[in-house]
């Protein structure tokens, strides 16, 4: 099993990243996907989630109207679009695939300054 997430990196306050998730080892389609994300001396939250076929999402107030997720079951692949960013978004984001076990990514670091 494997989640291999990209796109992260260094952006300033009002930029956008797309992030990426790419799965494999498991059925994607059956599972919910997560992002979560942990900012350092915090905890890890949970940023937004989208249901097995794609047709739920729910955010996390705080990024609400800024982030979309999505999902591409053909290709395995969820996504983290990121709008809007602001200095307290800087976090290691993590990819998440849920059912009865959890499978996590190795993360990817968004960065946000000036």
């Amino acid at each position: 099993v494997q989640l291999v997430e990209s796109g992260g990196g260094l952006v300033q306050p009002g930029g956008s990243l797309r992030l990426s998730c790419a799965a494999s080892g498991f059925t994607f389609s059956n599972y919910v996907m997560r992002w979560y994300r942990q900012a350092p001396g915090k905890e890890r939250e949970l940023v937004a989630g989208i249901s097995s076929a794609g047709s739920s999402t729910n955010y996390a107030d705080s990024v609400k109207g800024r982030f979309t997720i999505s999902r591409d079951n053909a290709k395995n692949t969820v996504y983290l679009q990121v709008n809007s960013l602001k200095p307290e978004d800087t976090a290691v984001y993590y990819c998440n695939a849920h059912r009865s076990i959890d499978y996590w990514g190795q993360g990817t670091q968004v960065t946000v300054s000036s």
